[in-house]
């Protein structure tokens, strides 16, 4: 515990408070040595980076408890199921940096939930770098990452929706799910050209809401 306190640069009546409040996970033991790691270093460093942006220790106790219980990287992914997306290693602080005071415990529980964020080790693993990057975007516009989120997850549902709508069109004609692998591509174009075209409606639509006359 000294040698950790040490390394981290706090005190051990701190660290030892730190315990208490769950704030980081209770070492590993072999009869009566307690073994810390770099993970607890980790978490530490974390704890020293979030109280410096100014969160609470109760707010980092709630983050704390939401990265103990997130999926591992493992279920994020799907056990090696097949992915046109790139995942993300994170570490804490570095999540922090990308969405600034959006990263609250209540919007990582949430991104938990939805399935963007994962963990393995002292890392968080984000399911797919072109989402991360998008929500950052839309953060930078002033849209608080609780309405991406929510919005998130209704686009999920009509993305399932798609996605089960082009299986059910090419496996009902005798494909196979090689098939199905191979003209995914297909799916995604048919998606964007409508998206495409539905955007232009509704801006349409709102252009003309502006300018009755016009």
């Amino acid at each position: 515990m000294e040698e950790l306190a040490r390394e981290a640069g706090i005190t051990v009546r701190t660290l030892r408070f730190y315990r208490e409040r769950k704030l980081i996970p209770p070492p590993r033991r072999e009869g009566r040595i307690a073994w810390y790691d770099e993970d607890h270093l980790a978490r530490l460093r974390t704890i020293a980076a979030l109280l410096e942006r100014g969160h609470t220790l109760n707010g980092i106790a709630e983050l704390a408890e939401a990265f103990d219980h997130g999926r591992d990287v493992g279920e994020l992914l799907g056990l090696g199921a097949p992915t046109e997306e790139t995942p993300v290693r994170l570490s804490p602080e570095e999540l922090a940096d990308v969405f600034g005071e959006e990263a609250t415990p209540e919007n990582l529980s949430a991104a938990l939930d939805l399935g963007y964020l994962g963990t393995d080790g002292g890392e968080i693993v984000h399911v797919s770098r072109r989402l991360l990057d998008t929500s950052a975007a839309l953060v930078r516009e002033g849209i608080p990452l609780a309405d991406v989120l929510a919005a998130a997850r209704r686009v999920r549902d009509h993305a399932d929706a798609l996605a089960e709508l082009f299986t059910e069109l090419v496996l009902t004609q005798g494909h196979s799910t090689d098939d199905l692998q191979r003209l995914r591509p297909l799916a995604k174009s048919v998606v964007e050209a409508e998206l495409s075209m539905a955007m232009d409606r509704r801006l349409g639509r709102l252009e003309r809401g502006r300018h009755p006359g016009a």
